[in-house]
């Protein structure tokens, strides 16, 4: 005798999951705001660490070919996360591989502030390269975005927006913890980028479920590596403009101003960098892929040719504020650019992401020419 229905057997799973939590474009616009929440706590947190990283190193290296090695460190981290990242979201999903990634940060900012409180180099290093493991992960904060289809640009547009209000803290919360960790400078900063993380975790603890996107079997189903070669490439140009630029502008800044004025002139780049996805969450048909990447590119050299003439703080920070708002909307091209019509696999997400971050090595590499 046969039946329709499975008889429940020991060992055996059920789902008792509530309707709809499998569905795919329900947790999408459910998990919008942690997410968002999760990508500006990891914003903050790189906005202080990266403020910190040029002028420790050149405080604490043995040498001076070693002073940018920390602020190398910190993206030589972020290249090697990209492609773990990609790979973790599909097998355990959001919530696990962000979790994962706000972990990593909060022991690298623990370990900064140990290196800085007792001047050991080589812990500035170690620090640097797990805080920029964590902005691997969060990196990958704009994929998950991406409703399923690539469909709209809206949620990838609140989601880095949100970024904006890292900007707008970045300097109270800098002058506060520094304060409170008088008298070891920058330690204050480290730690309250590791607090940040530990905020990020929370917010991604909170991820509704959402289910692992479906593997296309058939090959023809996915995209292949030419169709986001331009978008990859002009990425990696935008991350290698941006970081040489921001790795001298502390040093530049710190030669005509006190240490607080860096964290200034990064804020304002890191508000240039995301308040243009703020705006254009409002005017999303405006969103559009080649024209966004274009403008992006025409920005980051003005940015390049302001910083090279600039002799003042106000100089610094409206380059800073250029290269920003240059490097998000190159940035939000191409992430559109690269979900644009049928999918493209994890694998070839996280090798893009990669070189993203690789340009962004070489940039880390070129800042001594711009200072």
């Amino acid at each position: 005798m046969t039946s329709s229905t499975a008889i429940p057997r020991a060992g055996q799973l059920e789902c008792i999951c509530e309707p709809g939590a499998l569905d795919d474009t329900a947790a999408d616009d459910r998990g919008t705001v942690p997410l968002a929440a999760g990508f500006a706590l990891s914003v903050l947190a790189q906005v202080l660490t990266l403020s910190i990283l040029p002028l420790a190193g050149s405080a604490l290296a043995p040498s001076r070919g070693l002073t940018t090695l920390p602020y190398t460190a910190f993206y030589i981290g972020a290249a090697l996360a990209s492609l773990p990242a990609s790979l973790l979201l599909d097998s355990f999903g959001r919530r696990a591989a962000f979790s994962l990634g706000a972990s990593l940060g909060a022991a690298g900012g623990l370990v900064l502030v140990w290196a800085l409180v007792s001047m050991h180099f080589n812990a500035l290093v170690l620090g640097a390269f797990w805080l920029g493991i964590a902005g691997g992960f969060s990196l990958f904060y704009r994929h998950a975005a991406v409703p399923v289809g690539g469909k709209g640009a809206g949620a990838v547009l609140i989601v880095f927006g949100a970024a904006t209000l890292a900007s707008l803290t970045a300097p109270t919360i800098s002058s506060m913890a520094e304060s409170l960790a008088s008298p070891w400078a920058f330690a204050g900063m480290a730690a309250a980028a590791a607090l940040a993380h530990v905020a990020s975790l929370f917010a991604t603890a909170s991820l509704p479920y959402r289910r692992i996107r479906e593997r296309v079997t058939d090959a023809k189903g996915l995209r292949g590596w030419r169709s986001i070669l331009l978008p990859t490439a002009l990425g990696a140009m935008g991350w290698l403009t941006m970081t040489a630029l921001m790795g001298a502008t502390p040093m530049a800044v710190i030669g005509c101003a006190p240490s607080e004025a860096v964290v200034g002139a990064v804020a304002w780049h890191v508000m240039a960098m995301y308040a243009p996805s703020l705006l254009l969450a409002f005017f999303p048909r405006l969103a559009l892929p080649a024209p966004l990447s274009a403008s992006g590119c025409l920005l980051l050299a003005a940015g390049a040719a302001a910083f090279k003439l600039s002799g003042s703080v106000a100089g610094f920070s409206a380059a800073a504020a250029l290269v920003g708002s240059g490097w998000s909307l190159t940035m939000l091209g191409t992430t559109l650019w690269t979900h644009q019509g049928s999918p493209v696999s994890r694998w070839l997400l996280g090798l893009h992401d990669a070189a993203l971050l690789s340009g962004a090595i070489l940039g880390t590499l070129a800042a001594g020419l711009f200072a």
